[in-house]
This record gives C-alpha cells, structure tokens and sequence, in this order.
C-alpha cells in the first residue's frame, strides 16, 4: 500500500490544515501500511487512499470531505455498529487495520478551546494472526500467527515460531532449511512474520513458497535480533515457567519477533500467551506439504472440508475439540508409547457406550474455555464470556464424576479426570450466581447481573423503576390539566425526555395559563414538543439511578474478571483436557459406530492391514446405499531381509487403484494419531515420513509442466525416504515419452528397493515393471481384478496377486463418453498394434505399421444394443427387500428368461 510521503505529511500540517486533519496525518504516519479507522462519532472514517481501497472492497460509497493540496479529499466510512462485519470482510482481503478511537470525553476537549479535538489514539492493530472474536474466526479450526527467522553463522539456521492468540497456544521448533514448507503447510498460519533479510534469503535459495507472499508481513531488522528478543522474552514469560537461553537463536528470535509483534498490535493489552512448548523434529510423522494436498487431510485439493479426512472423522462436540482434532491429523506421532496411551483411552471409551454417551452429553455444555479467556485478558471479553467460563468449569466438574466413578481408567482418562476435578468450583458458583440469564454482548450494556446479587445495585434499580411509573403518573396528571388526551411523554438520545402534542393542540399550550408550565422545545410537521421543569428534574434523577446501576455492575464485572484472569493456568490447562477428551470420545464414536479396529502400533517395519477400507469413501458409497470392497495390503518388512516390501500395483483406471493407495496411508495417519482404523486388523510399525504422489498437476506460475512437479516430487521422496517411511507412487514417468517415462518408473523402483528399503506401493501402467519381481526378493506384483462381459469392462476394485496384461483405456475411454466413432478407430489402431510384438519393433517398424491404416472417417453410430431381458430382471431385483416367496417367484422367472433364450 502506497504511503503519503512524510515531506507531504509536514506541508500538509504547516499549511492551513483543520485541527482534526492535522491530527489523523500525525497518527497516520506513526501507523504505516495499515487502513485507518479514524473514530468520528458514531463512524469510523477512512480518508485518501485509504478511503479508496476501502470503498472498493467494501462495496461502499466514495465521497469527499474538504480539500489537501488543492486536491478533494476522498472519504468512505463505517458505521460503529457494523464495524465487525467491514473489519471481517477487509482483514480476509488480506487488509491490516488500525482501530483509531476517542480517547477522552469530548467535553474534556472543549474546555481547551472551541478548536480543540477530541484526543484520539489507535487502541488496536487488527492483522490476519491476531484476531480473537468469534465473528472474525472459525471456531473449529486455529488461527496461527507465524513468525520465521534465521541466523547465520557458517550454516543457515531457520527457526519457527507460531501461536494462536485467541487460545495462548505457543509453540517453537528449529527446521533445516528442506522442511520449511513442510511445516508452514502443516501449520496453515493466517500470517506469516519475516524480515526483509530473511525473506531474500529464502528466494534466493528458492525456498519462497508463492502462497506466502499472500500472508507475509515484513518487521523491522531489529525485531528478530536474539538480543533484543532475550529481553522480550524474559518480559513476557515469568522465569519459574520459561527460560529463554533454553532456545537456540534463531528460536529466539523467531519467538521475540511474535511476541513483540502481538504486544505491538494490542497497544498495551497483554494477551494470555503460554510458555512456549519446544517441538523436535523426531516427535511427529513428517508429511510434506504435496502429500497433504494428495491426500487430502484437512481439506480437498479445491480446498473445501467436504471430502477430507477431517470432515469425515470429525464426531466432536465442542469447538476446541474439533480444533485439537485437526492439530493431531495434521500432526500423527512417531512414539509408540504414546500412540499407544492415546490408544488405551479410546479403546475404554469404545468398550462403555453408555460412559461415552455421557461423556458426550456433558461435553456440549462446555463452551470455548480458552477463546472466552483469551478475550478478557484483552480486554475485548464481556458477560457472555464470564458466563462461558463459569459454564465450562460446571460441566469439567460433571465430566470429572463421570470418569473418577468408573473402575481401572488407562493412565490418558486418569489424567484428564484428575485435571478436571481440581477445575476451580468456587469460581463456577460465584459466576452463575452472579450473571443473569439473559446476557448483552457488552458489559457497557449493563443489565448482566443477576437480581439479590447486590443489595446497592437492587435499590438503584429499584429507583430506576419508581421514576418510570412516576412519568407515567406525569403523564396522566399533564394529560388531565391541558385536557389534551394524545399528550404523551416521550425519550430520545437527542432530545432526552420530552412531551409531545399533536400539532394541532401545540398552540394551546403555548398559550395561558400552559405557557408558564410547559417550554417549546422543536416543532415538527405533525407535532410540538416541549419540557416542564418538573419532567427536566425527573429526568435528572433517572438518568442518575441508572448511571449509579452501571457504575456497580461495571465494578462487578471488573472483580468477576479479576477473579477469572487470577486462575488464568489453571483455566487453560482445564481447556485443554476438555478439548482431549472430547476427542478421545469422538474418535470411539467413529471406531464403535463405523466397526473399526485398534491397529497394533510398535516399533517394527510391520505394515499388514486385513480389510483395509478408505475412511473417506467408504462414508460416500454407502451414503449412496453400496458396499466399499474392502482389501489388504501387507507390506512388512525387517532388517535383516533388507526393508519392508514394495508392491507393484497394476490395473485399469476406475479399477480403484488411486483409492487403495490413498487408503493405506490414511490408515497410518489414524493409527499414528491415535484413532482405531477402518480395516479387520492392523499392524503398522511407527511411520517416520509419509510420502504420496497420486494425481497430477502443474506449477504454471512458476513454470513448471505437470511432469516437471511430478519429478520434483519424485526427487523429494528418493532424498528424503528412509527405511522407516511408507511411501506412495502413482503412475510414475506417465507424462513424457513412452521409453523415457518407463526407464525412470523402473530407476524409481530399483531405488526405493534397494537404496531406502522403504514399505511402498507403486502403481503402474508400464506392465514391463513387472518384471522387476522376478530379479528384486521384495517386489511383489499385485493387480486390480476386472472382468470382462460382452464387451465391457466391470471393475471389482478387489486386490490380488498377479499383474494385469493390459490397461483397458479403451474401455474406460468409453464409458467417459468419448464418441463411438472415436472408440471404434481406437480398437482398430489398438488390435494391428497388437498384432506386432511392439515390445521388439523398431521404430521404423511401427511407423510402418500405421502408415498401412486408413485415414480416420466418421462413421454411423451404431445402433444400441438391446437390452438383455434377464439382465432387465437383475437391475429390478432388490433382494434386501423381497420376501421368500417373492425370490422364489423371480427365480422361476429367471430360469423360464433362459430358456426361451436357448429356444431362440
């Protein structure tokens, strides 16, 4: 964004400048690259170039306001009121906003001259990464800010610092250069925090991924320096919890540059950050960001939920638990152990339907816990987050004697009913005895404490509500002395309470003997309005009981808060052992519900899974009311035979070999985070990275043909592949010619077998691989069975042993709906190529070969085959629905169908 210079700020100031000009230039200039909502009254103004990026992605008008530099000055504005909805619309533009308010009371101004402004401030930055209100966020998925940073010193080290404001969550890891895409896919942040150094660095080393450039934003050198970031660190974390020397320093500075980043944007507020949790690279299966995309974890390659693993898995009942879902699919373990507790706690919950039906009963009474608590500490909360808290630890209490009266809990649900039992109930009691039922978004409302809470507040009300019935009273006494039956008495913001009169009896009272008793205030077109001195006092006295309630609930609301903010620990460890258990509860609900199994997870190279099923498909075919064709896969390997097994997977498109690749890895991802499967057994041992390369696509912004990202992918996973990882491949070497293609398909596999010794599956349309069976001892080849029926193909999507002779493309072309001319010239040119032994034809030989064809020419479609009559019965047949006579019945009809077929 285009900045006024700052030669053009000081003219602008020493010209004849009105006061508020000169102000909203000073503030401007202290708040570069930000729109700026300068508070005027009930709006939010924007002004110059910023009035015109705004008009234009708000949709509203552009008008003028005076004149700068003999130029008009261009004007758009906001109202208060609807503030949240422009703010939300322009942050996800990719916008920052400065929130530009009145800092004084505009009476205070006015004593310093009738030139004077109202002093004005920015109380907030709004950024992408630092936004806390439910309007602006997704309550079922975080909301990062990222800050990333690099020292030098001999090697290039990159650190990566990321939080999530709205909960406190904040998290530091060290990364070799190769896995910072990796990780910032997995993060996904909102905004990413680099230097202008930092920034070169990484397109210098080709490092600058195209989707960051839409979420960087640059800081100043001197906010990354591990020295200064020593010193903000140690301002914001307490040294009992957090010693920032333990960080390398790049992690220094890259969790400096946020955190002073966030105590930037909240202008003095201190957001309730946690002590930052170290990540080792060992601790999670690494999944690189183009096995994300293939597979579709968290969101479909077109970038919907619908159709991930996440949407098809997610059964939590609570936003925080939907949240830390998506963290442990985006994040599987690499530690058996700990698989195997995350395990335990499931499979208790997936053997008692009855606790894990409680369970989720009482986890939707508890609201966002840690948003709620976020908000307050930033000063940004109301009573309806108090109220949330109190809620969330009354159901922490019911949770915890739900679990503490079941017998021999694994160690997971130990933890958790210990946690929530020591929830604070004091705190729960005073909050519910506190906050009435009905609740303004706004303490500034007033009217959230509930009634006999606070005798002062009672007899203020109680005061407030005398005054009303004595202007009733007014108004009847008024009404009988002018003996003007439509005299009401009346209240506005403007005018504050008035009489008002029909137009016509207007000038009776301003007339003996009213004059003396009512005072003209306005006059309208079809009525007058007046006060009394009588009605001015009573007024005076209203207004003054319900500023005296306000001022009480107001300090109720501050002490409540007090109380809140002073258990801030206890509160957020609280949140996170509900968002735990409701995924444990959710993941036995998908595993009781969908009939999956506890995957044995160890140490081993065992990769053998019986009755495999694809998660995600699986919940699509049989919302259509069919079967999923489930299958195995046993890629199990060891040491001493070399690795685990690589299987050669050949077979038609549609024949469902994309679909069993897929399901194979989805698997591992479920068994690694700690859900049961969709198969009849597993044994997997801990995937250290996971690699998938199915589907194609191209990089056209930076140049790259679908093969070149094929082979870049490719590259990626022969580097960085180890014995330990499981590994993905389809159709390897199928974008560039024939021979070139099938000569790096063959490398590939030599490579995977005998270099990484890794588990995989490779799918194949080159059948001469699979010959590598024979010469490599773990090579098996494997094949998507079809059959074949008049000309058709049916696929069965069943695995089995063997390899396909042929890849039936014609037919699949087919049922694509290619035109049947097409089709039949393809056959033709198919059957004389085979019959030529192509595999030993020169190229002379084949050029030959389709010389001798005749040009292709349109020919007649041909007629529709008709329906075979026992074929129509089958289709008809519905045999969940038909009795047993009705079977019998169809049988008979069946045999009697052949027959006359036979006679004919």
């Amino acid at each position: 964004m285009d900045q006024i210079p700052i030669e053009a700020q000081t003219s602008a100031v020493s010209a004849a400048l009105t006061p508020m000009m000169a102000q909203y230039f000073e503030i401007k200039a202290v708040n570069p690259g930000y729109l700026l909502f300068y508070r005027m009254g009930d709006f939010y103004e924007l002004f110059f170039e910023d009035a015109e990026i705004a008009s234009a992605a708000l949709g509203i008008v552009l008008t003028k306001r005076g004149k700068h530099l003999g130029e008009d000055i261009q004007m758009c504005g906001v109202p208060i009121h609807a503030a949240n909805d422009y703010l939300n619309k322009l942050i996800k533009l990719g916008h920052r906003v400065a929130i530009c308010e009145q800092v004084e009371d505009p009476a205070e101004a006015k004593k310093r001259g009738s030139k004077s402004v109202v002093k004005r401030d920015v109380v907030r930055l709004v950024t992408p990464g630092t936004l806390t209100e439910d309007d602006h966020l997704d309550a079922r998925s975080a909301n990062y800010l990222a800050a990333l940073a690099m020292v030098r010193h001999g090697e290039t080290d990159f650190a990566l610092a990321w939080a999530d404001i709205s909960t406190g969550e904040t998290f530091v890891a060290d990364l070799p250069a190769e896995r910072l895409a990796d990780e910032l896919a997995r993060i996904a942040p909102a905004e990413l925090l680099l230097t202008d150094v930092t920034r070169q660095a990484l397109v210098d080393l080709h490092l600058f991924a195209p989707a960051w450039a839409t979420i960087a934003s640059t800081i100043a050198p001197e906010a990354a320096d591990s020295e200064v970031a020593l010193q903000v660190l140690r301002r914001a974390f307490p040294a009992a919890i957090f010693d920032p020397t333990a960080l390398s320093r790049a992690g220094r500075s890259a969790m400096g540059a946020l955190v002073g980043y966030v105590d930037q944007s909240q202008k003095g507020r201190t957001a309730p950050l946690r002590a930052p949790m170290l990540q080792a690279s060992d601790a999670v299966m690494a999944i690189d960001a183009a096995t994300r995309a293939s597979l579709e974890i968290l969101q479909t390659q077109r970038g919907m939920a619908r159709g991930s693993l996440r949407q098809s898995i997610d059964l939590t009942v609570t936003a925080p638990g939907a949240r830390l879902l998506a963290n442990r699919l985006a994040a599987p373990l690499r530690q058996a152990g700990e698989i195997n507790a995350r395990l335990d706690a499931v499979e208790r919950l997936v053997a008692d339907s009855l606790l894990r039906m409680r369970l989720r009963s009482d986890l939707k009474a508890a609201p966002d816990l840690a948003r709620a608590l976020s908000r307050l500490a930033l000063e940004r909360g109301g009573p309806r987050d108090l109220a949330a808290i109190g809620k969330a630890v009354a159901a922490a209490l019911e949770l915890a004697e739900d679990l503490s009266s079941q017998p021999s809990l694994p160690p997971a649900l130990t933890r958790l009913a210990k946690i929530l039992g020591a929830a604070p109930r004091s705190l729960a009691s005073e909050l519910s005895i506190a906050l009435d039922d009905d609740l303004p978004l706004f303490s500034r409302d007033g009217g959230f404490v509930r009634a006999a809470y606070d005798a002062r507040l009672d007899e203020e009300r109680a005061l407030g509500s005398e005054t009303r019935a004595v202007v009733a009273a007014l108004q009847a006494r008024l009404m009988d002395e002018t003996d003007v039956r439509s005299l009401k008495i009346k209240h506005n913001g403007v005018l504050g309470y008035f009489v008002e009169v029909p137009a016509s009896h207007g000038q009776k009272l301003l007339e003996a003997p009213h004059r003396d008793v009512f005072i003209h205030r306005q006059t309208l077109a079809n009525a007058m309005r007046f006060t009394t001195t009588e009605l001015a006092e009573l007024e005076g006295r209203i207004a003054k009981a319900h500023e005296a309630a306000l001022e009480i609930e107001l300090g109720i609301f501050s002490r409540l808060r007090a109380d809140v903010l002073a258990q801030t620990g206890e509160l957020q460890a609280l949140a996170d052992a509900l968002a735990e258990l409701d995924v444990a509860a959710a993941l036995a609900e998908v595993s009781a519900t969908r009939f999956y199994c506890r995957p044995q997870v160890d140490d081993s190279l065992a990769f053998a899974i019986v009755g495999g099923r694809h998660p995600v498909v699986e919940q699509m075919v049989r919302a259509e009311g069919q079967s999923f064709v489930a299958n195995d896969a046993d890629l199990s390997g060891s040491d001493e035979i070399g690795g685990g097994k690589l299987w050669l997977v050949t077979g038609p498109n549609m024949g469902g070999k994309s679909t069993f690749l897929r399901q194979n890895a989805l698997i591992a991802i479920l068994a690694q985070m700690g859900c049961f499967v969709p198969a009849e057994s597993a044994h997997i041992g801990v995937v250290d990275r996971l690699f998938s390369r199915v589907g194609a696509s191209d990089d056209i912004a930076h140049g790259r043909s679908t093969f070149m990202v094929e082979m870049v992918e490719t590259a990626a996973i022969l580097n960085r592949a180890t014995r330990r990882s499981l590994v993905v491949l389809d159709e390897i070497g199928r974008g560039t010619a024939t021979f070139d293609g099938l000569s790096i398909a063959w490398a590939s596999v030599e490579a995977l077998h005998e270099t990484t010794g890794c588990r995989a599956l490779f799918a194949t349309h080159f059948h001469e691989l699979t010959s590598l069976a024979k010469t490599l001892t773990r090579v098996a080849n494997v094949t998507m069975k079809v059959r074949e029926w008049e000309g058709d193909v049916v696929f069965l999507h069943e695995v089995g042993p063997g390899a396909a002779d042929r890849s039936y493309g014609i037919q699949v072309a087919r049922l694509a709906g290619l035109p049947d001319p097409v089709i039949a010239r393809a056959r033709q040119v198919l059957d004389i190529l085979e019959q030529r032994s192509v595999g030993t034809a020169s190229s002379k030989d084949k050029a030959s070969v389709l010389d001798d064809l005749p040009l292709f020419a349109h020919q007649p479609a041909p007629a529709p085959k008709s329906k075979d009559p026992i074929h129509e019965v089958l289709d008809a047949v519905r045999p969940d629905d038909m009795t047993p006579k009705q079977a019998i019945e169809t049988l008979y009809e069946l045999k009697k169908l052949r027959d006359d077929a036979r006679r004919r």
